[in-house]
């Protein structure tokens, strides 16, 4: 059974920074893309940031140059760098990871709460 475990999230102020993490149960290696969605109030789960498991990364137009992703396939983890945080950014992030088999099978981290206010 696949657990992924995020932590990180709390109140920070605007300009300031938070990392992520995204700990796996077992080898990372075995998912083909993993990332970070967030949702906040009355509004859509959006994507924010995904890395393949060759390191390619992906951004949302919103966070590109403020958010950095990253994986440690030693800790089976993956992180989620956020600088210049704005209060839009305030939303639950949940991380997820991909496993392609004979169909794709989508794991989901537990969210960890982010707020951006003064």
């Amino acid at each position: 059974q696949v657990q992924l475990v995020d932590s990180g999230g709390g109140l920070v102020q605007p300009g300031g920074s938070l990392r992520l993490s995204c700990a796996a149960s077992g080898s990372i290696f075995s998912f083909v893309v993993m990332g970070w969605y967030r949702q906040a109030p009355g509004k859509q789960r959006e994507l924010v940031a995904a890395i393949t498991r060759g390191g390619s990364r992906n951004y949302t137009d919103l966070v590109k140059g403020r958010f950095t992703i990253s994986r440690d396939n030693a800790k089976n983890t993956v992180y989620l760098q956020m600088n210049s945080l704005q209060p839009e950014d305030t939303a639950i992030y949940y991380c997820y990871a991909d496993r392609q088999l004979a169909t794709t099978l989508r794991y989901w981290g537990q969210g960890t709460q982010v707020t951006v206010s003064s």
